[in-house]
């Protein structure tokens, strides 16, 4: 656990602990639900470009940040956290975006929402973790909810030897966000601020990228900018720093059940705003990711 005060951060968000920083990690998971329903709104523009824009909004917005708090200064880490923090932001978007070019997207978005899953079994591994069956339980029921959910959608294309590359890009972006976001807590000596640096290092990696394999599309009109602008200052942009508060100083157990939450919440805005229809598959989602939950979060009430 860090110390409630860091020579490079601002002490508020430092001195941030336990169950604070549990219910800031949850605001992380409320903001990705939002993902779907602003990426909708951004019309034609190509991933990587996406990815780009709004890392760049949400890295400035940290240096915005840090500029207000313990400066610049913040950004200076070692060459081992910037790994970490690019190899988990940037690594994990790059392989999904390829996950969902080589395989179907239902499979693809499945196997990548295993995630929450290894984010509660990896926590065995920190100080302390005693991970408990009623994780796993709750868990488990989560990723249950998001298979309905998920296959709800199309159902199951096969397995086809084409898929495989797609397949296996899935799996490597649930580990890389797993390890990514466990791995946080071996590095809670580096303030939240910092998350500015690698956001912007993701910017630069993904706008390459776009450069290589994509055809520029620029957002089309005011809607489409507030839709990126908005992505870059929510879920592309406040989550991750949200995120790391929690995963450093937060229940990692439990934010990694609530997690299944996101795929629903995302489900149900889009439902809202007309872009999917309500369906028993949600409904049925919707009750094993709470049941989950609250079997997760019994033992800790008690």
């Amino acid at each position: 656990m860090a110390s409630a005060r860091s020579p490079q951060g601002s002490k508020g968000v430092q001195g941030v602990q336990g169950a604070a920083a549990t219910r800031i990690g949850l605001v992380a998971i409320a903001l990705w639900a939002t993902l779907a329903l602003l990426t909708a709104f951004t019309g034609r523009v190509p991933p990587f470009l996406l990815t780009a824009l709004t890392f760049a909004v949400g890295g400035m917005v940290g240096l915005g940040a840090a500029l207000a708090g313990p400066g610049l200064k913040v950004l200076v880490q070692r060459p081992l956290a910037y790994l970490h923090g690019v190899g988990g932001l940037f690594g994990y978007h790059f392989l999904y975006f390829a996950a969902l070019k080589y395989a179907p997207p239902a499979e693809a978005g499945l196997i990548n929402y295993l995630w929450p899953l290894l984010i509660v079994l990896l926590s065995a591994t920190l100080p302390g973790g005693g991970l408990r069956r009623v994780h796993v339980v709750g868990a488990l029921l989560g990723f249950a909810g998001t298979a309905l959910l998920l296959l709800g959608k199309g159902g199951i294309s096969g397995i086809e030897p084409a898929y495989v590359p797609g397949y296996l890009a899935a799996f490597a972006c649930a580990f890389i966000w797993a390890i990514y976001s466990v791995a946080s807590r071996h590095f809670s000596d580096v303030p939240t601020a910092a998350v500015a640096g690698f956001c912007l290092v993701t910017a630069v990696l993904a706008a390459l990228c776009h450069l290589i394999w994509e055809t520029t599309v620029w957002p089309a009109g005011a809607g489409e900018w507030a839709a990126v602008l908005a992505l870059g200052l929510g879920p592309v942009g406040l989550a991750f720093y949200a995120w790391d508060i929690g995963m450093k100083r937060g229940d990692v157990r439990l934010l990694g059940v609530a997690a299944y939450a996101a795929p629903v919440l995302s489900t149900l805005l889009l439902v809202l705003a007309g872009f999917a229809a309500p369906s028993w598959t949600l409904a049925l989602a919707c009750l094993c990711i709470v049941g989950g939950a609250y079997v997760a979060t019994r033992r800790s009430s008690r």
